[in-house]
């Protein structure tokens, strides 16, 4: 007589669907790589439990989950809301593929809601200390070119550090001043890039990236570490955090910093916010309007400090 019916491997599932995100959804490799690690923990939990079979798995497990992930335990911190929730998320597509695939009969995690995470508000840089930033180059070497030029492009375009260092030299179009950005999901999109940015960029190319280059096997990328390959996201953060460090600036500073202080500027200087949402590559509108609440919380700060009657 046959004995009950197994279901899919954990293991196994996880690995069709990341396949699955990759060849049909064309999931960027950031976005793969955190889920994977937040699936794998999954998988440990439920391994805990001696769950082998996705079938087996209830509401209550990834419930429990969950509060295991916010709460911690023995050498593992507890992770913050917005952690939490985006793991709840692979968690919930990984079952959704599941079901979808007819790998198990029920989509259990629908049932069970993400944490909600406090809205934190973007921090972006006074303008002075952008202008401080961007000049804070430390002479005509190879490096300083570069890095200046990295630094004006990141606030000329809004770009992600991912999309700026993803660049390959037909990607900029001088004559147009245009840039093409690849987003997430391998998602295109065209922006403008200032005079100022595409000057650093030309004085770059012109006197630094040749150098780099002839070290390397004939990279397409426009920004080049000493070895003549792409720069790596890693140096690129390091790089900004240099300069912030040369112009003396006291915030905390990174390049998605930049990234905020061009959203934040464009709206303070009457930028439409679905433009600005364009320029980002935001899919959603609720996603862009997060600046306008900072830039509304500058004009109180205006207000009660300017107007008259404001205190009384």
């Amino acid at each position: 007589m046959a004995g009950p019916a197994v279901g899919p491997a954990p293991a196994d599932l996880v690995t069709t669907y990341l396949d699955h995100l990759t060849v049909e959804r064309g999931t960027s490799r950031n976005t793969l790589d955190s889920y994977r690690r937040d699936l794998r923990r999954y998988l440990a939990f439920l391994a805990e439990l001696g769950i082998d079979d996705l079938a087996q798995v209830t509401a209550d497990h990834i419930g429990a989950f969950l509060a295991a992930l916010r709460g911690g335990g023995p050498g593992r911190p507890p992770l913050a809301v917005s952690s939490a929730a985006r793991t709840l998320v692979a968690v919930r597509g990984l079952h959704r593929f599941a079901h979808a695939e007819g790998r198990v009969p029920v989509d259990v995690a629908r049932e069970v809601s993400p944490p909600t995470p406090p809205r934190r508000l973007p921090r972006a840089l006074p303008l002075d200390d952008v202008i401080k930033l961007l000049e804070s180059g430390g002479g005509d070497d190879p490096r300083a070119l570069r890095d200046r030029a990295l630094l004006e492009l990141l606030y000329s375009t809004g770009a992600r550090i991912s999309e700026a260092v993803g660049l390959d030299l037909d990607d900029i179009d001088a004559a147009e001043r245009t840039v093409v950005l690849e987003g997430k999901g391998g998602k295109q999109r065209l922006v403008p890039i200032g005079r100022p940015a595409l000057s650093a960029v030309d004085a770059y190319l012109v006197r630094s990236r040749p150098g780099l280059a002839a070290r390397g096997r004939g990279s397409p990328a426009v920004f080049l570490n000493a070895r003549g390959g792409r720069l790596s996201r890693q140096s690129a953060w390091q790089a900004v955090q240099t300069a912030a460090e040369r112009a003396g600036i006291a915030a905390e500073v990174s390049p998605h910093t930049l990234r905020h202080s061009f959203a934040t500027h464009l709206l303070e200087g009457g930028a439409d916010v679905r433009v600005v949402q364009e320029l980002l590559g935001h899919a959603s509108i609720t996603t862009t309007q997060v600046y306008t609440l900072v830039t509304m919380t500058t004009l109180r700060e205006i207000y009660a400090t300017a107007h008259p009657r404001a205190r009384d």
